[in-house]
Order: C-alpha cells, then sequence, then structure tokens
C-alpha cells in the first residue's frame, strides 16, 4: 500500500472541493484549480471527517503508481487556493535588471537586447524592486515552470556568478584561467 497514497487529505477551511465523475474542483480564497484523475484510481469525498480519500482498485503496477500522485497533486491543489505558491527569483549582475509592462515582463540580462516574457493570466508577477521577481498563485506547478522559463533566460553562469537564480541558490563558482599559475 502506498503511504502516501492511503493518508486522507483534510479539505482546509475555505476550500471546497466537489467531485464530478473524474473531474475534481477545488475552490479557495486564492483562485480556482482543476484536475481530471486517471481511472486507475478512485477519488471520493468523506464528509464526515472532511477529507478527500483516494483508492485504487487493483494491485497492478499502474494503479500503485497513480496512487500517490493523485493524492500528491489533490493535496498540492488544496494547499495551492488556500495557501497558494510562491517563488521568488534574483537578477545577479552589473545593468542586469527587471520590469513588468502590463502583462510582459522585460529582463535585462547581458543581451544586445531586452528579453520580453508573457506573464500567464493566472499567475501574479510582481517585482519589488528591479533585481528581484516574485512569482505567485495557487496552481505548483504553472508557478514553478514560469519562473524556471525566467531562469532559463540567463542561467547563472558560473565564473562572476552573473543571472538569474532562485532566491537563496547557492551558484558555485570556479576559478578563472590565472587560478592555475
Amino acid at each position: 500500500m502506498s503511504r502516501i497514497g492511503k493518508k486522507p487529505i483534510p479539505i482546509a477551511d475555505g476550500a471546497k472541493v466537489t467531485i464530478n465523475g473524474r473531474v475534481i474542483d477545488v475552490e479557495g480564497p486564492k483562485g480556482k484549480d482543476s484536475y481530471e484523475h486517471r481511472p486507475e484510481v478512485t477519488v471520493r469525498l468523506d464528509e464526515e471527517t472532511n477529507a478527500v480519500l483516494v483508492e485504487r482498485d487493483n494491485e497492478e503496477r499502474a494503479s500503485r503508481e497513480f496512487h500517490g500522485l493523485t493524492r500528491a497533486l489533490v493535496a498540492n491543489m488544496i494547499e495551492g487556493v488556500t495557501k497558494g505558491y510562491e517563488k521568488k527569483l534574483e537578477i545577479v549582475g552589473v545593468g542586469y535588471l527587471a520590469a513588468i509592462s502590463g502583462d510582459t515582463l522585460q529582463v535585462r540580462a547581458g543581451f544586445a537586447n531586452e528579453l520580453h516574457v508573457k506573464i500567464p493570466s493566472d499567475l501574479d508577477v510582481t517585482c519589488p524592486d528591479q533585481t528581484h521577481v516574485v512569482v505567485q498563485g495557487c496552481n505548483k506547478q504553472k508557478v514553478g515552470q514560469f519562473a524556471a522559463e525566467v531562469r532559463a533566460l540567463r542561467k547563472p553562469e558560473p565564473y562572476k556568478g552573473k543571472g538569474v537564480r532562485y532566491q537563496g541558490e547557492q551558484v558555485k563558482i570556479k576559478p578563472g584561467k590565472s587560478a592555475s599559475k
């Protein structure tokens, strides 16, 4: 039995879960999210304990695989609509900066031209100052994906550490060619 899959998912205050066939809809103060689970597992709402239960029909490999996955995805949805998810990025380098113009994130990262990234409508992206970007939303996958796309514009380079990095990320700095002498 999957250790993660067999745990019930408590429904947090402010979250509303509805199950319609294989589609799970979760609504809360931070937004709403939807997920259609695989047919190998069954998701049901337990009214008396106010929890969501994920069960599998048989012991086949695919059923065991999707058991824990489905439970984790539903738990992330409930946490996302109540607390939300956040990724913080820092921009390191002389002249490197970010700004928001309408629904576009503009990044100057040492290239000849400015890079433009369209901000998805369900994410909240802010720039508290020119060297920091904060990505917030209720869908964990979308928040992480957008932050990864912004970071991929200019990954931190290993000699001076310039580029876009996650806040708190440690970049291992290599010694240059003059260090070998």
